[in-house]
């Protein structure tokens, strides 16, 4: 079988399952053994198994649980609306103030749980009651929530992050870095926006009617104190070396159970319900890698890794036009697929051209998590779509895609600036120690 009816072949019925339903993992696993079978015989299921085990060894998916582990504990806690409850406070009466806390409160709570679906969800939960009481425009709401939902799987501890790391051997820490410095561009774009906008139409997002007490927004960040010291537990250690991220996970776990204990809310029924939530979301995420490996290593096995590597390189263009083109694949694959399948599908073929080409891997690494994230709001499949779609069932969907343009752009012109001007990340992610 030549390698061009093997990649015709391979992804058409990957994506024929994927359209019939199939879930990703099996699609991925399913793909793999037929053609395993076609290519290399019954020889080719040891191939299969060998790599699975393989992908299973990789102490960096130890991480996963622990990473997933955390969000679930802080989701199930009332922590977050505590949380949210401060950024609401501290608002004040400017017009589009409490919007801004939402962007706020989503970047955190995105840092504490590493999770789009999460951050997305959970911010609609707690926000969206306030701000229809303040009669907010509910496009520009549910446009706010949604693109700022997307900061979960880019600010750290970051899932996706820890995958790609696995898959390029790059640092995790740097990459965590460089997720943080994108993350917190990508927040202030987002601020400005809203900021502007309230400011030039304030009926879209009229400002409180009166402000609280001081002493009561003192009081309010109490609530930041514990959420804070989970993240500076995590974030800190790997960025400066103290622990690799298997090992900063163990500690945010810690840290966790005992902030969730100190506010008196640790019982049975707590940990039967984040154990049973973490076990479902693991076994989720692990599923997928077993199946994009078993995929990948039939589709190398078969040449078309190789295949679709010499297939860029040969293309008459710039490397940087390469690169463009490696990003707006990533960012199609984004509208369709999950991140975790994309980046176990792509990053084989992408990566080695990347360093042969000799760009710098973490900026390489971080545009191509900036695109996954925009592929979470692109229409017509993004999953924050639907997120949003379940927050507001009333709002038809297309009303939903009219709401996210103005952040898809924001999101486009941050992931252009960021390639143009590589050093505004990688002058912050040269990290000594970073692990």
């Amino acid at each position: 079988m030549t390698p061009e009816i093997l990649t015709i072949g391979m992804f058409g019925m990957l994506l024929a399952a994927i359209l019939l339903g199939v879930s990703l993992s099996f699609a991925l696993g399913g793909t793999a053994v037929v053609f395993g079978l076609a290519l290399f015989g019954t020889n080719g299921m040891f191939t299969i198994v060998s790599t699975m085990f393989g992908s299973l060894w990789s102490i960096l998916l130890s991480a996963i649980p622990l990473f997933v582990f955390i969000g679930v504990a802080l989701a199930r806690s009332r922590i977050a609306g505590d949380l949210y409850h401060a950024f609401y406070l501290w608002s004040g009466r400017t017009p589009g103030g409490l919007l801004i806390g939402t962007s706020g409160f989503a970047a955190t709570l995105s840092a504490m749980t590493g999770s789009c679906a999460a951050s997305t969800v959970t911010t609609g939960l707690v926000g969206m009651p306030a701000m229809e009481q303040r009669n907010y425009d509910r496009r520009f709401v549910l446009g706010t929530i949604g693109a700022s939902g997307t900061l979960g799987i880019l600010i750290p501890p970051s899932i996706t992050l820890i995958l790609i790391g696995m898959q390029t051997g790059q640092s995790v820490g740097r990459l965590f870095l460089g997720g943080l410095i994108a993350g917190l561009v990508l927040l202030a774009m987002f601020i400005l926006y809203v900021a502007v906008r309230s400011r030039i139409t304030p009926a879209l997002a009229p400002g409180a009617g009166e402000r609280a007490p001081l002493g009561e927004r003192v009081r309010s960040l109490r609530a930041v104190i514990l959420p804070l010291l989970v993240i500076l537990s995590v974030l800190v250690s790997i960025f400066a070396g103290i622990a690799t991220p298997t090992e900063a996970a163990a500690v945010g776990a810690a840290a966790v159970v005992l902030s969730v204990a100190i506010r008196g809310e640790l019982n049975w029924s707590y940990i039967r319900a984040v154990s049973h939530d973490t076990a479902t979301m693991t076994g989720m995420v692990i599923w997928i890698v077993f199946g994009a490996s078993a995929f990948v290593a039939v589709y190398g096995g078969g040449g078309g890794t190789r295949f679709m590597q010499g297939f860029l390189m040969g293309l008459e263009m710039e490397p940087w036009m390469v690169i463009l083109l490696m990003q707006a694949i990533t960012l199609v694959l984004g509208m369709f697929l999950d991140p975790v399948g994309i980046i176990l599908l792509v990053l084989p073929i992408f990566f080695p051209i990347v360093t042969t080409l000799g760009f710098d891997p973490i900026w390489f690494c971080i545009l191509f998590q900036l695109n996954l994230c925009i592929g979470y709001i692109s229409p017509p499949f993004g999953y924050n779509l639907f997120y949003l779609k379940s927050l507001s069932p009333e709002t038809p969907i297309v009303e939903i895609y009219r709401a996210i343009f103005p952040f898809l752009f924001l999101m486009l012109l941050t992931g252009a600036l960021i390639f143009l001007f590589p050093g505004l990340l990688t002058s912050f992610t040269e990290v000594p120690g970073a692990r």
